[in-house]
């Protein structure tokens, strides 16, 4: 099995050793992504826009993989507090409720970064063009 792995650049990546996402077969995994565009956080104080821009960015990943929000199958949502779970369901709601992905949201203590109020994760699936036969 063929594994590709996607980069975006982000200092974190080289510095911890990951990768934003990695398609291993039919499976497409999008690491942990933060409301952060050129290091900036997005939306500060703002659960909304943060959800926004944090599914914005995970979902950049799956575009090297010719994916978008219809070919996701899992979501998982961090808040830091459960005060903003009803914004951060809004957002979802706008980005996948056309092809409606099962979801956890979990309420942590924090993120290396202090402004971010949200992560998220994403699994997707991509069909294969050539399938190996069942045995």
């Amino acid at each position: 099995m063929t594994i590709e792995r996607v980069r975006t650049g982000s200092p974190l990546e080289a510095a911890i050793g990951f990768a934003r996402a990695v398609a291993a077969g039919d499976r497409v995994l999008v690491a942990g992504t933060m409301p952060v565009v050129d290091d900036i956080v997005q939306g500060l104080g703002d659960p909304y826009e943060q959800t926004k821009a944090a599914f914005t960015n995970a979902l950049a990943a799956l575009k090297p993989f010719g994916l978008g929000a219809d070919a996701v199958l899992r979501t998982r949502m961090y808040l830091t507090h459960v005060r903003d779970v009803d914004e951060a369901g809004r957002a979802h709601k706008e980005l996948f409720d056309g092809a409606p992905p099962v979801t956890t949201l979990l309420v942590v203590s924090g993120f290396a970064d202090p402004r971010v109020l949200v992560e998220v994760e994403l699994e997707a699936f991509r069909e294969l063009s050539e399938r190996p036969e069942q045995t």
